[in-house]
């Protein structure tokens, strides 16, 4: 009987043990670039506290000044969670394969999987297609940014060759909506950024940065004209970071599943806008990405 009892003592420390190295004390979530720290902070604390009752430790949010502080966050171990975009997610892929799990994207209000990076200029610009901006200073957003950078850039040169030698002027305006801002104010003769395409373009169409920005008043999209549109790019994935335990991805990967059904108001903040659900997503969705930013950088 002794023997029985030692083993069964023994048998429940082991598994003490083993509980407390599984176990989590606090879990970080980065917040891409795209509009100010603080805005960031705000539309998204409402998912900070629901994934801080979930899962019963401290959250926090971080909002580093641009995409690559997320991507190291996550590689480092110092994040646990983020909405990304497909060519950060690529990055993080390419730099360790191990790091991240692909858990779900954002489905669109048509059922549709995909978004669009939208070129853009002030309505009283003269500039009415990409070829008026000629000549002109061009806005990208960030050099991790799927809509932003990798695509527009690609897509455009293809196009036109050589964007310095096409545009008078290219730069990074840290992000889209400093790209939005930027164009409006007249800083860049014209930009990218991105959206659905789905409903009307004065709204900001139903999901993106032009609908943040319009809903946070900073652009009058009456002001400003859709110039361009890329190919349909794959809406980005939220991944977890792997190394954690299964039992806090799954709490955190059903609140997320669940959230348009839960807490809609949240789910709009975290989202971006309109949408029908977040669903499952597979890293095999972003293979293209994956492909085109491995030619990017020469790998």
């Amino acid at each position: 009987m002794k023997t029985v009892l030692l083993a069964l003592a023994t048998t429940t420390a082991l598994s003490s043990v083993a509980f407390a190295q599984d176990a989590i004390t606090e879990f970080n979530i980065g917040i891409l670039g795209g509009e100010n720290a603080q805005d960031r902070m705000t539309s998204n604390e409402c998912f900070r506290a629901a994934v801080e009752g979930a899962l019963g430790v401290p959250v926090k949010l971080f909002t580093p000044a641009d995409y690559d502080g997320v991507i190291q966050g996550l590689l480092g171990g110092t994040l646990d969670y983020a909405g990304l975009g497909a060519s950060a997610y690529a990055k993080i892929y390419l730099t360790d394969p191990e790091a991240v799990d692909v858990t779900l994207t954002t489905q669109n209000v048509d059922e549709s999987t995909g978004y669009y990076s939208i070129g853009f200029a002030l309505k009283d610009s003269g500039i009415a297609k990409i070829e008026d901006a000629k000549g002109k200073s061009f806005a990208f957003a960030d050099p991790n940014s799927t809509s932003g950078y990798l695509v527009p850039a690609a897509e455009l040169t293809e196009s036109f060759g050589k964007l310095e030698d096409y545009f008078s002027e290219v730069k990074m305006s840290g992000g889209h909506e400093q790209t939005i801002v930027g164009v409006a104010n007249g800083d860049f003769a014209a930009g990218v950024s991105w959206a659905d395409g789905l409903g009307n373009w004065e709204d900001g169409y139903t999901n993106g940065a032009f609908r943040k920005a319009a809903d946070a008043g900073l652009v009058d999209m009456n002001n400003i004209v859709e110039i361009w549109r890329s190919k349909l790019i794959p809406n980005g994935p939220f991944v977890i970071r792997k190394a954690l335990p299964q039992d806090v991805k799954d709490k955190v990967n059903t609140l997320v599943d669940n959230m348009w059904q839960t807490d809609a108001e949240c789910a709009y903040a975290v989202a971006a806008g309109e949408a029908k659900d977040f669903v499952p997503a597979t890293h095999d969705m972003f293979l293209g990405v994956v492909a085109a930013r491995k030619l990017q950088e020469g790998m």
